[in-house]
């Protein structure tokens, strides 16, 4: 064994040693995290992503996952030839784009998480579990509602949107059932829904995110994106932020584009019961672990 060999190894024993007070803190507490953003595209940061959260199981942690797909959803309507149109930068999801989207979400990326997971995990048998909305009554949904300003008269008008819903009931029971079972499961949810009536509806992933978090009383919610976290007026990176902070931040337009919904999904979370939020970068390899694990954190850490 060389001196940089076993130093590398006392580097890792020191890390371990230093990781013992956050593992005990988060020891047998619920983690739900949102994958998305154009990693999720990627198979090797997928599996990195999946190993990552076999490791939060096997260190104690409830890890929840919940997923988006919007980049797919748009690559397999393109390939369906079915044309998309947005009003405001959100998607109109018509019965086509509704089927198309139920297929790429429910299907093809929430059976890949959870095989990942699985792979990941068979050696200590950990399992993903693939989920939708759908299953249990997991999530029911009203249909969205959104507003716009004319720009001629300055009068609210309602914009139709199609088949996007909002989260109106968590029923969480399934989920606390696989967190706890006796085997080591790790929820793997889809973000699509279904109203009372039976419709079945697309929805945000941040959005659902949030309710299941609130609905579950999680200790951290993590929001992974594509982008490092919030940045101040200055551009720089702000590492923690209180709620009245983060409604500033919208407030004053330094919030801007997809992270005024994301910090909204946070402060409802918060609301709801979850600890604290953190959005931070998917991208990064073991991002969750260096936030979980380490003095050091990573992303903009929201709490009350």
């Amino acid at each position: 064994m060389t001196d940089k060999t076993e130093e590398a190894g006392w580097a890792t024993a020191r890390t371990l040693a230093e990781a013992l007070p956050y593992i005990q803190i988060y020891d047998r507490e619920t983690v739900v995290i949102k994958y998305g953003g154009h990693a999720m595209g990627e198979d090797e940061v997928a599996k990195l992503f999946a190993a990552d959260a076999v490791l939060l199981k096997l260190m104690g942690l409830h890890p929840v996952v919940v997923h988006g797909g919007g980049p797919q959803i748009s690559a397999m309507l393109d390939r369906a030839g079915v044309k998309s149109t947005f009003i405001d930068g959100l998607r109109v999801t018509d019965e086509a784009t509704m089927e198309v989207a139920e297929m790429v979400l429910s299907g093809a990326i929430n059976k890949e998480i959870a095989n990942w997971i699985t792979l990941a995990g068979r050696e200590a048998d950990v399992r993903g579990v693939g989920l939708s909305g759908k299953d249990a009554r997991l999530i029911t949904v009203t249909k969205a509602r959104r507003t716009k300003k004319d720009p001629g008269s300055n009068i609210e008008q309602v914009v139709d949107l199609g088949y996007v819903g909002e989260p109106q009931k968590i029923d969480p029971a399934l989920i606390k059932a696989l967190i706890h079972a006796e085997q080591d499961y790790i929820p793997v949810i889809a973000p699509i829904g279904v109203s009372e009536s039976g419709q079945t509806y697309n929805i945000n992933a941040d959005t659902v995110a949030g309710a299941l978090a609130g609905a579950l009383k999680a200790k951290r919610m993590l929001l992974l994106t594509d982008v490092a976290g919030v940045k101040g007026a200055d551009g720089e990176l702000i590492r923690q932020m209180t709620v009245a902070q983060a409604f500033d931040l919208i407030r004053t337009g330094v919030a801007n584009g997809g992270m005024i919904p994301k910090l909204e999904t946070a402060i409802a979370a918060i609301d709801a019961g979850v600890e604290a939020v953190v959005i931070l970068d998917g991208r990064r390899p073991h991002a969750m672990l260096v936030e979980l694990f380490s003095e050091h954190g990573a992303g903009t850490l929201i709490r009350a």
